[in-house]
């Protein structure tokens, strides 16, 4: 799949203003991970896990909006999500909404370093600048630099000591497709086990 990319144009889907890249990006992780059975679908407001049910006989990996980064960020989740979590809508996990207090944001970031590491690096793979997100524009203030500090480790650790499969998986799949500059470094990482989270 080498489609050229067009960065920062747009097409209209169902009236929505959506990125250029973003049903190239679908069609590679869907050809990517066709043997998961596991696709990964344009959604609406809010993005969510969904495992293949009566109802629908693949899993579903919803992002929000049509936003290429949003489509990033959950399959960086899924990618970290072991055998018994993929089983669970949403993995299993209660998300605590915009507007939380301290303690609650500091719990969020705790489990957002992994997720938005490997995102960072999904970012890097199709040419683009990755910015963290601490998703809490009506609670308590949180620590950006902090907590980019702490994704930036995440990530300097990922690439000394090696991705989960599935996430160097993709990244291969992203850097063939999207990367266009010759010093970015995908093809020289390690890989480890999937989480057990």
């Amino acid at each position: 799949m080498n489609n050229p990319v067009h960065h920062n144009e747009f097409i209209d889907i169902d009236n929505r203003e959506i990125d250029n890249d973003v049903p190239t990006l679908i069609a590679l992780f869907n050809n990517t991970f066709v043997d998961f059975n596991t696709r990964l679908v344009l959604g609406n407001d809010e993005p969510i896990y969904l495992p293949a049910s009566k109802h629908c006989n693949y899993n579903q990996i919803v992002f929000a909006n049509g936003f290429f980064s949003s489509a990033l960020h959950e399959v960086a989740h899924w990618c970290i999500a072991g055998d018994k979590r993929r089983l669970l809508e949403d993995y299993g996990y209660w998300y605590c909404p915009d507007g939380r207090n301290t303690q609650q944001q500091l719990d969020f970031e705790k489990v957002e370093i992994k997720p938005q590491a490997i995102e960072w690096a999904f970012t890097e793979a199709t040419g683009r600048q990755f910015q963290v997100s601490t998703d809490n524009l009506n609670g308590a203030e949180p620590d950006r630099e902090g907590f980019t500090a702490n994704v930036a480790a995440q990530l300097a650790h990922y690439r000394q000591a090696g991705f989960p499969h599935r996430a160097q998986r993709f990244l291969a799949a992203l850097a063939s497709t999207f990367l266009h500059q010759k010093d970015n470094d995908t093809s020289s990482i390690t890989c480890i086990g999937d989480d057990a989270a």
